[in-house]
């Protein structure tokens, strides 16, 4: 008999692509489920006779109720995941079945530990961050670095096409929650604050040409210091295709930071408005760059760099690919150790592209020794 899967955000942009992975690369059922019914039924409806759709509300989400689905597991798709409980993981929990996340919040994927003893005992696996970070992160450098003597520095970059970039509340108000706020970052050797979404680089992203980028608090700010140890810098930056929705973004964040607004979050509506009259511009190309410097086995200076590129619009369904991946160790016993963590260290970055080849993404490795190598100039 079929085991069932409980999305939670299944109608959403992400959720809804993890379902459309999950009805279309295996034989699992799958429960939708949404504060709002009807848009998850008509996402069901969608998607044939392996779907249903069932009211749910995260924060008052019960054990009883996510028991009464009959899933094995509990994938939360909804975010955002900033300024989120563990209200829906406890419950999930509480009602012994395993759960995954694609959680991008700093502070949720810091505190997820805490929960580890309830999962023990319980005897289910809890992950958090099945996502392009960290899960997807952390599975390119863990095959970057192996056998290295020492790293130097460690900088990730996300860039989306416009045409195609998820332009959900939830997205918009998670960039919107650090933007011109300061953010906690390892960058010449420290620990030191710099402004998010701020200090805006052009980058050669490979297939994707030159992109404006700016730091992003995510959960790689934390992880990729405690897994590698980089002795420099671990930066993260994401990017807007658009240069006008970038520096704007920049821009409006610099009201933040001189205390003329809290936050950008109540701008949310307007600014997805203004997002959805410009989406017929830029492309449908975007991109994941994931780059490592240090000494290797032989002791010599290294540069490794992982990149990806997805066309035609199926950039979106990166995020939820590692957690499809999870989802799929989960059944077949690969993950079997109860508790609760981030999704780091579980994946291999075989098991998470083996998920790439419904979709137009290319990825490539590019390694090279040099002795003139050192810190790149972004991440200072």
């Amino acid at each position: 008999m079929a085991r069932t899967v409980l999305v939670v955000g299944g109608s959403g942009g992400f959720g809804g692509r993890l379902v459309d992975g999950l009805i279309g690369t295996t034989d699992f059922n799958v429960v939708i489920a949404g504060r709002d019914l009807a848009r998850a039924e008509t996402k069901a409806a969608a998607c044939g006779r392996r779907a249903r759709a069932v009211r749910l509300d995260t924060a008052t989400a019960t054990a009883e109720a996510l028991a009464a689905t009959g899933a094995f597991v509990v994938a939360d798709a909804a975010g955002p995941f900033q300024g989120a409980d563990y209200r829906l993981t406890r419950a999930a929990i509480a009602a012994g079945l395993h759960y995954v996340d694609l959680a991008d919040g700093r502070d949720f994927v810091r505190g997820f530990a805490a929960l580890d003893g309830e999962a023990r005992r319980a005897g289910v696996v809890a992950l958090t961050g099945a996502s392009s970070t960290p899960a997807l992160s952390h599975a390119v450098l863990d095959k970057l670095t192996a056998g290295w003597r020492g790293i130097d520095s460690v900088e990730i970059a996300i860039s989306p096409g416009n045409r195609n970039s998820p332009r959900g509340l939830s997205v918009i108000r998670a960039i919107l929650s650090y933007a011109g706020k300061p953010v906690r970052v390892f960058a010449n050797g420290a620990w030191r604050e710099q402004l998010g979404w701020g200090r805006p680089v052009r980058h050669d992203m490979p297939g994707l040409g030159r992109r404006w980028l700016s730091l992003c608090e995510t959960p790689d700010l934390d992880l990729v210091p405690a897994r590698f140890a980089p002795r420099e810098a671990a930066i993260f930056r994401a990017g807007l295709e658009l240069s006008v929705m970038h520096l704007g973004l920049c821009a409006a964040g610099l009201l933040v930071r001189a205390r003329l607004l809290p936050s950008l979050v109540p701008l949310a509506r307007p600014l997805r408005w203004i997002a959805e009259r410009l989406k017929g511009f830029g492309s449908d190309r975007g991109g994941m760059v994931v780059e490592a410097t240090g000494i290797d086995t032989a002791g010599s200076p290294v540069r490794a760099v992982w990149s990806l590129v997805a066309d035609a619009g199926d950039g979106p369904a990166i995020p939820t690919l590692p957690a499809l991946a999870t989802i799929r160790a989960l059944t077949d016993g690969r993950l079997a150790e109860a508790g609760a963590r981030a999704c780091v260290g579980v994946l291999s970055l075989d098991d998470i592209e083996r998920e790439f080849t419904r979709y137009r993404i290319q990825t490539q490795i590019a390694t090279s020794t040099d002795a003139a190598i050192s810190v790149p100039a972004t991440a200072r």
